[in-house]
């Protein structure tokens, strides 16, 4: 009793064809198009914009891995020698 036929779904579709005609529907379906892909880029450009800000670290723990790095790498030119 509450579902919507294929055949109802075909008369709505014919309809709608019949008063836009086929070129408006057209444009309208790459208005739609372009405005989702903008959407995607404008949404992906701001998780790179916060994943980069994630993934950079503070002043100081780049110094301080920087000195770590520093200490270790002699250690390692004994080890192989």
């Amino acid at each position: 009793m509450g579902g919507i036929s294929i055949w109802q779904l075909l008369i709505v579709a014919l309809i709608v064809i019949l008063l836009f005609g086929t070129k408006k529907l057209r444009s309208l379906g790459g208005d739609l198009g372009g405005a989702v892909k903008g959407f995607k880029s404008a949404m992906s450009s701001e998780e790179e914009k916060k994943s980069l800000e994630d993934k950079e670290p503070n002043q100081d723990q780049t110094a301080a891995t920087s000195q770590q790095a520093a200490e270790k790498q002699p250690e390692s030119k004994d080890k192989q020698a």
